[in-house]
């Protein structure tokens, strides 16, 4: 995900010139090209730091795929372009612009405000700049709470539906199913072979169905959203929100989001196999990718893959556990706030309690007793999210829209004058 210590240094840079004190931001990470910056803007100290994070990295791109440079900042057609718009540059440019603003208006909040704008996370890892800044420099972004990404505002055909707020998110793990065999000369096949085994424990994998599931925060997630959908649709999700499996079979058959919403998910995702075509497979291997409902355990997916391969030749294995974290609590001044804002701005726009389905650094946070909270008030099409994808963009309206619900939301909770 490339080197993040010039936009940081930056930042560091543009802070210093508003007035902001050496003393109160820091610039490091785990290696030099991974570096952070955390910048204080203080308070009266009456009551815990506010974190407000966004990561300042990005997946790749490339140039031959993409109308512009995604390299390149550009507005065209009334959007911002470029690689990281959405995911997560508008954040992080929105947590520094509001910070300088409150600090030009002489706005005095009753607990110390910190941005964090970090490395790797996309690429994770060694150098992840929450995960490293946990460890090594906690001191920096203790919190009572962060305001993170992973909440967005949603649009059908150009008209806003639903500002949503993350309040959990599940956990992402990395599973290997593996079959080794002596192999030999594919002139003389047998029928014990690797990629046999692996073949038919893949297909097994594809025709089971974790457990369909409800937290409280899927309950209110479907409860809000049988208030956006109409007729039968609204009707099954309400009764997907109180509980009824039936509802439940019938809302995951319709829709991906809806099934990885309601259950523990695993689909393989990478294959390895064979040395020679002309030699019988001495390994076959398969990357299982999955997401797993935060109270549910990647040890008790392990132990239901293992039953459901039902292959004593196929080692099933974890690669990858990005480790459990609990759902952040439904705190009343948080969700008041959020609401009444909301209804302020769009009017008829839903408030949404969501559990996002992918992960975002919110879980170190969670893990280590900093409840995250997904909060960005950016809009986009429903059927046009672009994040990761080509041509990643950001319509201007919707940036600016955002900017104004961060300030306010976040001035709420800041409390002072």
């Amino acid at each position: 995900t490339g080197s993040t210590t010039a936009i940081a240094e930056r930042v560091a840079a543009r802070l210093k010139g508003e007035g902001f004190p050496e003393a109160d931001i820091y610039v490091g990470g785990a290696i030099d090209r991974k570096a952070n910056v955390v910048v204080r803007y203080r308070g009266t100290g009456a009551r815990k730091p506010i974190l407000l994070l966004a990561h300042i990295d990005v997946v790749e791109a490339k140039r031959e795929d993409w109308t512009t440079d995604p390299f390149q900042f550009v507005e065209k057609d009334g959007y911002f372009y470029g690689r990281g718009t959405s995911d997560d540059k508008a954040q992080a440019a929105v947590w520094v612009a509001n910070l300088i603003r409150y600090k030009r208006e002489g706005f005095r909040p009753d607990r110390d405000l910190i941005v964090a704008l970090t490395a790797d996370e996309e690429g994770g890892g060694p150098y992840n700049g929450v995960e490293w800044l946990l460890k090594n420099k906690r001191n920096l972004i203790d919190a009572e709470y962060c305001l993170n990404e992973g909440g967005r505002g949603e649009m059908v055909h150009g008209k806003r539906v639903s500002n949503d707020i993350a309040l959990a998110e599940k956990t992402y793990a990395d599973l290997r199913f593996e079959v080794h065999n002596k192999g030999g000369h594919s002139s003389r096949p047998v029928p014990d072979n690797a990629i046999y085994h692996l073949a038919g424990a893949l297909t097994r994998l594809a025709a089971f169905e974790f457990p369909l599931e409800l937290n409280d925060v899927t309950r209110a997630y479907f409860g809000a959203m049988s208030k956006i959908e109409q007729g039968p649709v609204a009707a099954d999700l309400a009764m997907v929100s109180q509980g009824s499996h039936e509802a439940m079979r019938k809302v995951a058959a319709s829709s991906p989001g809806y099934n990885s919403m309601l259950r523990t998910t695993c689909v393989a995702t990478q294959l390895e196999g064979g040395h020679a075509p002309n030699a019988l497979p001495q390994l076959a291997a398969a990357n299982v990718n999955c997401r797993v409902l935060p109270q549910d355990t990647v040890a008790n997916v392990l132990e239901t893959l293992k039953r459901v391969v039902a292959d004593d030749q196929v080692a099933v294995t974890i690669k990858l556990d990005e480790g459990a974290a609990p759902p952040s609590p439904m705190r009343p001044d948080i969700m008041h706030a959020f609401k009444q804002i909301t209804d302020e701005m769009w009017p008829g726009v839903v408030t949404l309690p969501m559990m996002t389905t992918g992960a975002t650094d919110g879980r170190y946070l969670r893990e280590a007793g900093i409840p995250s909270y997904g909060v960005q008030g950016f809009f986009d099409d429903r059927d046009d999210v672009r994040a990761h994808g080509r041509d990643e963009r950001m319509p201007v309206e919707s940036f600016y829209e955002g900017q104004a619900f961060l300030y306010r939301f976040l001035k709420q909770l800041a409390g002072g004058t």
